[in-house]
């Protein structure tokens, strides 16, 4: 605890002098771009891997990175997607996975939650993911967790688009959403591309986008 006592000190001494115009124009209102949904996982610093300043992103976080399907019942993910994007007015929701998630580890043997009762409860949210892999190798297993992280972050995309706030600005091209998988150990985030269907490195992604909008020129 005491480093992170001494490290509010340097933000306050050392960092905070130098950002005070930021923090300044950030003191009353907010106007992020992107609304970034990602793992509890203690290794995930979203600000870090995208190189982003206060400001620039809301961000919600949760074990699993998950997002529950829409429903009659409030919760606090419901609400903070509707904030974002109602309110605030996002124009991209980014869902972030990551390598050797505990969530997915969990999701892949609900057996051994037994004595975490509200943690199993949460990652029947992540059935679907499970069961797609099941389905395509005929069992599932601690071998599979790649595979599972990455179909989860796309059942959670397909559950984000059953929120009205989200299905109403996607019916008018007012949001974009993305689909993430980080690697803790290599840097490297793969993204979802729809017309692949499979995931690539975002450094390939972007040159391909660049190059169709040269084309497009």
């Amino acid at each position: 605890m005491d480093h992170v006592i001494s490290g509010v000190a340097k933000f306050q001494r050392e960092v905070f002098p130098g950002k005070k115009a930021t923090f300044k124009r950030l003191a009353n209102s907010q106007n992020p771009e992107v609304l970034f949904i990602t793992c509890s996982d203690s290794r995930i610093d979203p600000n870090l891997v995208t190189q982003t300043e206060p400001g620039d992103l809301f961000i919600c976080r949760n074990a699993g990175n998950i997002v529950p399907p829409h429903s009659n019942q409030t919760g606090g993910m419901t609400a903070s997607i509707e904030f974002a994007v109602a309110a605030l007015g996002v124009r991209h929701i980014i869902i972030c996975g990551h390598t050797d998630c505990g969530a997915m580890k969990g999701a892949l043997a609900p057996e051994k939650l037994s004595g975490l009762p509200h943690v199993k409860e949460w990652l029947g949210h992540c059935r679907c993911a499970t069961e797609v892999i099941r389905e395509k190798h005929g069992e599932v297993g601690a071998e599979h967790l790649d595979e599972v992280t990455r179909e989860n972050v796309l059942q959670q995309l397909q559950h984000l688009r059953t929120h009205p706030s989200v299905a109403a600005k996607l019916a008018t091209g007012q949001v974009e959403l993305h689909g993430w998988v980080y690697d803790i150990g290599t840097g490297l985030i793969h993204c979802f591309d729809s017309q692949q269907g499979e995931f690539i490195a975002m450094e390939q992604a972007y040159a391909e986008s660049q190059l169709m909008a040269s084309g497009q020129e």
